[in-house]
C-alpha cells in the first residue's frame, strides 16, 4: 500500500453535478497495453501508475477492449492492489467488443451492459466501479434501454455513477432523463475541437464533466513525428494526420506552439493541457504515457498560469480550419461512430 506521507497534493475538481471528485488530471491508461507504442509489461505498467498516484493522480481510465484479451484492466487491477482503493477513482467502459479477423462490433443490449459490468468487476478485482461508460453508443439500441440496465447497476451498487463516451448532444439529453450522466468522454485537444458547438452547451447546462482524452493529439503535441519519430509497433501511420503531406502541414502547427511555450517559460504538452483546462471549470485531460519522464512533464502543466490573450493566442495558433487529414482512419469508422444517436424508444 502506497505510504500516503509522499504522495503530493494535486487539486481536485467536481466531475459534474452528481458528487464526483476526481484529480485534476487524469490518467489514461489505454497505452499501457499498446496501440500507440509497444506494450509494457505488467511490471513496468503498475510503476507508471503508482508513479502517477505519488504525484496526486487519482482517476484512472480503463475499457474492456484496451490491450489483447482484456489486458489493460488486468493489469490496473495489478496497480489497484498496490493502491488505496478509496482514494482512486476508477473509470472503465464497455460497448465495443472484440471479433475474429480484426474487426469490432458496437453493443448496448441491456444484457450485454451487464455481462460487461460483471466481467469487469472480476478482471479489476473491486466491488465497485466508480465511473462506467458506454463506450460507443449503439445505434440499434434505444439509449433509454442501456440507461435502463445502467441504472439499475447503480442501484445495485456495482457502480457510482454513469458515463457517455463519443455521444451526440440527443443521445446526452435522452439518456440524461433515465439516469443523471456524470460524464462525456469525448476526443479534445488544440487540433480536435469538434464538441465546442453542441456538446460542451449541453453538458454545461445539464451539469456534465468532459473527460478529454486523446488531449494531446494523440502525442503529436508532445511530439510525437515531429521531434521524436514515431515508435515501431506504433498505429499512428494509419491516423491521416500523422502522415505525408498532412504530417508537413500540421508540423508548422507545433512550431507555432513549441514557439508560444517557450514565450511562457513551459514545454508544448504542458501549453496544450494548460488550454484544455482553462475551456471549462469541469474539462479534465487523461493524457497517458508509458515513460515517466513524459507523465512529470504533463504534470508541470499545472503550475503555468495562462490568461485570456494568451488562450486566445494559441487558438489562433492552431486554426480548425489548418488542421490538415481527418482524426480518425477509415478501419476505425467502423466502430468510431462518433456522435451516434440512438433510435426512439418504442
Amino acid at each position: 500500500m502506497e505510504d500516503s506521507h509522499h504522495i503530493i497534493q494535486m487539486p481536485r475538481v467536481k466531475l459534474g453535478s452528481q458528487g464526483l471528485e476526481v484529480s485534476r488530471l487524469g490518467f489514461g491508461c489505454s497505452g499501457l497495453s499498446g496501440y500507440y507504442n509497444q506494450p509494457l509489461s505488467h511490471e513496468a505498467g503498475c510503476s507508471v501508475i503508482k508513479e502517477a498516484f505519488r504525484n496526486g493522480i487519482t482517476f484512472f481510465d480503463t475499457s474492456d477492449i484496451y490491450g489483447e484479451n482484456h489486458d489493460n484492466e488486468i493489469l490496473l487491477s495489478k496497480a489497484l492492489r498496490e493502491l488505496p482503493r478509496a482514494k482512486v477513482q476508477l473509470a472503465t467502459k464497455f460497448g465495443i467488443k472484440a471479433l475474429e479477423g480484426g474487426k469490432f462490433a458496437v453493443m448496448g443490449t441491456p444484457e450485454y451492459v451487464r455481462q460487461c459490468c460483471e466481467a469487469s468487476l472480476k478482471r479489476l478485482e473491486i466491488d465497485f466501479i466508480d465511473l462506467y461508460y458506454q463506450h460507443r453508443v449503439d445505434a440499434t439500441v434505444p439509449i433509454e434501454d442501456t440507461m435502463g440496465e445502467l441504472k439499475k447497476l447503480v442501484e445495485e451498487g456495482k457502480i457510482k455513477y454513469i458515463g457517455l463516451s463519443e455521444a451526440s448532444a440527443d443521445t446526452v439529453r435522452r439518456a440524461h432523463k433515465v439516469h443523471p450522466i456524470t460524464a462525456v468522454q469525448v476526443e479534445y485537444s488544440l487540433w480536435t475541437r469538434d464538441i465546442e458547438e453542441d456538446i460542451i452547451p449541453v453538458c454545461r447546462e445539464l451539469g456534465i464533466g468532459i473527460v478529454a482524452c486523446s488531449p494531446l493529439g494523440r502525442g503529436f503535441f508532445g511530439g510525437k513525428a515531429v521531434v521524436e519519430a514515431l515508435p515501431d509497433n506504433t498505429q499512428l501511420p494509419s491516423f491521416p494526420r500523422f502522415t505525408g503531406e498532412n504530417l508537413e502541414k500540421n508540423k508548422q502547427l507545433y512550431d507555432r506552439l513549441a514557439k508560444l511555450a517557450a514565450k511562457k517559460n513551459c514545454t508544448p504538452p504542458q501549453l496544450a493541457l494548460e488550454w484544455l483546462i482553462h475551456q471549462e471549470d469541469n474539462i479534465v485531460p487523461i493524457p497517458g504515457t508509458t515513460k515517466v519522464k513524459n507523465l512529470h512533464n504533463n504534470l508541470g502543466a499545472l503550475s503555468v498560469k495562462l490568461t485570456e490573450e494568451d488562450l486566445k493566442e494559441i487558438s489562433d495558433a492552431v486554426p480548425i480550419d489548418e488542421v490538415a487529414g481527418e482524426k480518425e482512419p477509415d478501419v476505425r469508422q467502423q466502430f468510431s461512430r462518433v456522435f451516434t444517436n440512438t433510435p426512439e424508444k418504442s
